[in-house]
């Protein structure tokens, strides 16, 4: 029977998607005025400092989150089994609501600027008083105060750098906004540089920040001068060092900025080379879609990304490389997240070297293939068998999907794709439905099911049986697993559920494996039998 545990990560996954889910609403709902209201000091202090505040919060908690679980995972599986034990606090989420919807209500008042300018000081404190109250007393409903006191003694002063760097971050804005335009202008060149090999007569216009092509141009703004990945960069980097201080030497490990930093820059400008060159050469929906939109993170994940391996494995900066290294070809998790991680990244790539229609498609499925085969010893420990309730779980699931959607039957086979020679568009739909009936249930699968919604319930998910259910567990996986799929969340949500309950049905992963590819399946036959092409 489901045993009602709620774990640390448990705990901190509905924190997260409550805060989130808050948040999301209120930018939608509330547009900050373009002029400041009347009142004193402290109305002018919120309309000019909310949103400061608000990014600040939230840099606060990702930094928080994501070095405490990097950093202090050991430390904190103490606090996650006393955390299994304690209940929520019903009266603090009362207050939560009370104190949100006084919220709401002054920020209906502040924003439309519906006061008299005598009351807006005393509204603007109350405004301050309610939003701290509603944080804080969500925050005492899904972790009672001696869970947190828990977190601050595991991970000592992280919560202190974890401030500092949020507050950097913030206050670094400024002083990004005074950089850009030189910084755009060193950009400008550099991009100038690498073009002109390719495309010897482009026009620079520094005054404008614009560079062309007689086909195409670009205009670097203060977002494409780079300083915004080189800020996110110096400030994990900080993070980083103080957190890992006794595994690298310092200071030679300060190299890394300026490589990072002399590397992110250049690939920036390498970036709207390309996209100018891409531009010029025809493909213009290509430049202004997925390359613009995607090739700036991949360039800056990948640097991140580098200097951490780095920091980690040179021998002149790591103060064990050989340890890191064997840690890491033990480490079990990597065989769970690797595939769909790097499912995620081809994605990417194939979103950014396409414009209207994804005809890379199939580099989703080649990077799977690669990635399972890479950790196949790993999987042979695993049970792949499936019984006759996965595929009828898979077909409930699939009956649930159609009955859900209200947006696919509109949808018609793309224009491109239809367009295209015969050959060319039955090998990209063939690979559509390889992928979507085999790779892709086994690969998210291992990520879901078999890694986290077993790690929700253990840090040490290995040792967490496949016949394990707690509903926060089957709750926190299956919401994630619904929001990945976009608009229909709520179909992806109860796919998740029915999915954990069949692996856990009979503790074998295969089931839920069989299940995913049953639904898939089906949807790729409904898709090519009914034209409901919105489904892909």
């Amino acid at each position: 029977m489901p045993s009602f545990r709620f774990g640390l990560a448990g705990r901190v996954l509905v924190l997260a998607a409550l805060f989130g889910a808050e948040t999301l609403v209120a930018t939608m709902l509330f547009e900050l005025p373009e002029t400041a209201p009347g009142g004193g000091w402290l109305t002018h202090g919120v309309y000019l400092a909310d949103s400061a505040i608000a990014r600040g919060l939230i840099g606060f908690a990702v930094v928080f989150a994501t070095f405490a679980y990097l950093r202090y995972g050991r430390e904190l599986a103490g606090v996650s089994k006393q955390a299994e034990l304690e209940p929520v606090r019903g009266v603090f989420a009362i207050g939560h609501a009370a104190a949100t919807t006084v919220f709401v209500i002054l920020t209906v008042l502040l924003y439309g600027q519906r006061v008299a300018p005598a009351w807006l000081d005393l509204l603007s404190g109350t405004w301050l008083i309610a939003a701290g109250a509603a944080i804080a007393c969500a925050a005492l409903a899904v972790m009672p105060w001696r869970l947190w006191t828990g977190v601050l003694r595991a991970t000592g002063w992280l919560w202190a750098y974890s401030a500092a760097a949020a507050v950097a971050a913030v206050s670094a804005e400024s002083v990004f906004r005074a950089l850009w335009r030189p910084a755009s202008r060193l950009t400008l060149s550099l991009v100038a540089m690498f073009v002109r090999p390719f495309a010897p007569h482009v026009a620079v216009q520094p005054a404008a920040y614009r560079i062309a092509t007689p086909r195409f141009g670009v205009i670097i703004s203060g977002q494409c001068s780079g300083l915004e990945g080189i800020g996110l960069l110096l400030v994990f980097g900080a993070v980083f060092l103080v957190l890992f201080r006794d595994e690298i030497r310092l200071p030679r490990a300060l190299v890394l900025f300026p490589i990072g930093i002399l590397a992110l820059y250049l690939l920036n400008a390498a970036r709207i080379a390309a996209l100018l060159l891409i531009g010029s050469a025809g493909a213009r929906e290509i430049a202004k879609g997925g390359f613009h939109s995607q090739a700036g993170w991949l360039a800056f994940n990948a640097v991140l990304f580098g200097l951490v391996v780095t920091a980690q494995r040179w021998p002149w900066i790591s103060t064990h490389p050989a340890a890191d290294a064997a840690a890491a070809q033990e480490d079990p998790t990597s065989a769970f997240l690797v595939p769909f991680l790097c499912v995620l990244a081809a994605g990417m790539i194939s979103r950014a070297a396409t414009g209207t229609f994804e005809w890379l498609y199939g580099l989703r499925l080649l990077a799977a293939i690669v990635a399972l085969w890479t950790y196949r010893r790993t999987y042979r420990q695993l049970e792949w068998r499936a019984g006759w309730m996965a595929p009828l779980a898979g077909a409930a699931v699939f009956a649930i999907w159609i009955a859900l959607d209200r947006t696919g039957s509109a949808a018609a086979m793309p224009a491109d794709l239809a367009r295209a020679p015969e050959a060319l568009r039955y090998g990209w739909i063939a690979v559509r439905i390889l992928s979507a009936a085999v790779t892709v249930p086994i690969v998210e699968e291992l990520a879901f099911r078999g890694y986290l919604m077993r790690r929700l319930v253990s840090a040490d998910f290995s040792a967490v049986s496949f016949r394990t259910l707690t509903w926060f567990s089957l709750a926190g996986s299956s919401l994630l697993f619904g929001l990945m799929h976009g608009h229909r969340w709520l179909a992806g949500t109860l796919a998740g559920v029915l999915y954990g309950f069949v692996m856990t049905r009979r503790g074998r992963l295969g089931d839920a494996v069989v299940a995913h590819a049953a639904t898939n399946a089906l949807l790729a036959a409904y898709v090519m039998g009914m034209g409901k092409w919105g489904f892909w």
